[in-house]
């Protein structure tokens, strides 16, 4: 029996290290499934673009960004849910910004990895939570987080939304301040495939699923050795991995709940990201 090719990708960032493992482990090969690994270091927005584009059959993404892409025509289903906790948001600006408080940033040049994008999304969120409107003009698309701080310290813009535990060896050695956070109101993580895969490979995809959620499992019940695992090679310091590791729930099947989805669909509206009376299509793939 051949194998079935599936291209998959995500952030190179330590959310996604049980799929490598199971990878490198040989659990996908051993029931006839390659996987093509990419990196998308421009985030959530590069990754709804290319499953549009089909580039890419699957993508591990911000829950938030894939609702609003399939809503707006993006032609994929949710197939299940990745990571169970929140997603906390770093908020960061430049070391010589006068900046000191996460409460004056919504009148502020914000850089974003792209439209759509999570760093473009929470902003608006996170300003609507608390009364605040936000203007297109005021963000600025710097692609990746090496963009970020280079727009940041040359004053060009002044705020930048990413994940926290990704950004803190950068704050460490001081390229950039953190003056806040902020947490998403839903899980901050889904696997998203194509409707093009979902119907040539539907039961492929069935099996990759259940290899991820056992590796996830897998993952969670060994800090001993996944700690440094993960420490060594996201080259992040072994205390911060640990507080990251044990605030961090992967799923452990493909059930994704409706109230979530509603929930996630009223913020995006309440934000402006979505019409106030969108047709909303099929988001979770039915089996």
């Amino acid at each position: 029996m051949s194998n079935i090719n599936i291209r998959i990708g995500g952030v190179p960032e330590h959310f996604n290290l049980p799929i490598h493992l199971a990878n490198e482990r040989g659990d996908f090969e051993k029931n006839n499934i390659s996987i093509h690994w990419t990196d998308f270091f421009g985030g959530t927005g590069q990754m709804t673009k290319a499953l549009r584009e089909d580039e890419v059959d699957i993508c591990l993404l911000l829950t938030e960004g894939i609702i609003a892409d399939i809503i707006k025509g993006n032609p994929s289903k949710i197939v299940s849910d990745y990571v169970i906790t929140p997603l906390t948001w770093g908020i960061h600006t430049g070391m010589e910004n006068t900046l000191q408080h996460d409460d004056v940033i919504f009148d502020k040049r914000h850089a974003i990895s792209r439209f759509g994008s999570g760093s473009h999304l929470m902003p608006i969120v996170n300003a609507n939570s608390k009364g605040q409107k936000m203007k297109p003009e005021q963000f600025t698309v710097i692609n990746n987080l090496d963009g970020a701080l280079a727009s940041l310290n040359n004053l060009e813009t002044d705020v930048f939304y990413w994940e926290k535990y990704t950004t803190k060896p950068y704050v460490d050695s001081g390229q950039i301040r953190r003056i806040g956070e902020y947490i998403t109101p839903w899980p901050c993580f889904v696997i998203a495939a194509t409707d093009k895969i979902l119907n040539q490979h539907p039961e492929a995809v069935d099996k990759m699923l259940d290899i991820i959620h056992d590796s996830c499992q897998a993952f969670m019940h060994d800090d001993v050795s996944m700690i440094p695992i993960t420490s060594k090679r996201y080259e992040q310091k072994p205390e911060d991995i640990e507080r990251w590791y044990h605030s961090t729930e992967w799923a452990a099947d493909s059930w994704v709940s409706d109230k979530m989805m509603n929930s996630v669909i009223f913020h995006l509206r309440s934000a402006n990201i979505i019409s106030e009376d969108p047709t909303i299509p099929e988001l979770i793939w039915k089996r």
